[in-house]
């Protein structure tokens, strides 16, 4: 499946490949996920390598007084970039802390990337390398992976402030985040040029 036409990334042929992969794993696909702007979104981070290197999902509320929830999309082997999230300031000056999140596999089951544990990327999961984009790779400072499976248990970003990120097994993967506020000011990717 192509998900560029004339070189542009088709955002329709990607969403419909995540309502593909919510509808394989029996998910509801509300009506208001289609008929509102914005609420199922699908991106490849301006680097065109969507299959790969790229994400979709829902946001159920993203606050800035605290809190967020997020549901998460990931085809077969995709990756969401490599990132952090830095402290950051409101409009009117006042601090906003950098972004603590955590996450529960709901399907599928995914690879968690940190930098921070011991590094066995290149031994325990070597495996992985090939699956993952050539951009992101080269850039990589997570390399402590972690399997995690839909058993229920949360997992949680083990220090604030580091670089981290998923990747979804051979069948995709659904993922629920539960999150301080989002503020994209705060975002950075390891990957130059990426964008949501």
């Amino acid at each position: 499946m192509s998900y560029y036409k004339d070189g542009k990334f088709d955002g329709a042929t990607a969403k419909q490949a995540y309502i593909d992969l919510m509808a394989k794993y029996k998910l509801p696909v509300y009506s208001w996920f289609l008929e509102e702007e914005g609420v199922l979104w699908a991106t490849d981070f301006g680097k065109g390598d969507f299959e790969k290197f790229g994400m979709g999902g829902v946001f159920w509320t993203n606050e800035p007084d605290g809190y967020l929830g997020h549901e998460i999309y990931l085809l077969p082997f995709q990756s969401i970039p490599e990132h952090c999230h830095k402290p950051t300031k409101d409009k009117d000056g006042k601090d906003i802390p950098a972004k603590m999140e955590s996450w529960n596999v709901k399907y599928g089951y995914v690879y968690g990337f940190s930098e921070v544990g011991e590094p066995n990327l290149d031994t325990e999961f070597a495996f992985l390398i090939p699956k993952l984009s050539k951009m992101q790779y080269a850039e990589l400072k997570s390399k402590h992976v972690e399997k995690w499976t839909s058993d229920g248990r949360p997992h949680k970003l083990p220090k604030i402030e580091t670089w981290h990120f998923m990747m979804a097994g051979p069948e995709g993967a659904v993922v629920t985040e539960t999150a301080t506020f989002h503020d994209g000011a705060g975002l950075r990717f390891s990957v130059p040029g990426c964008q949501l």
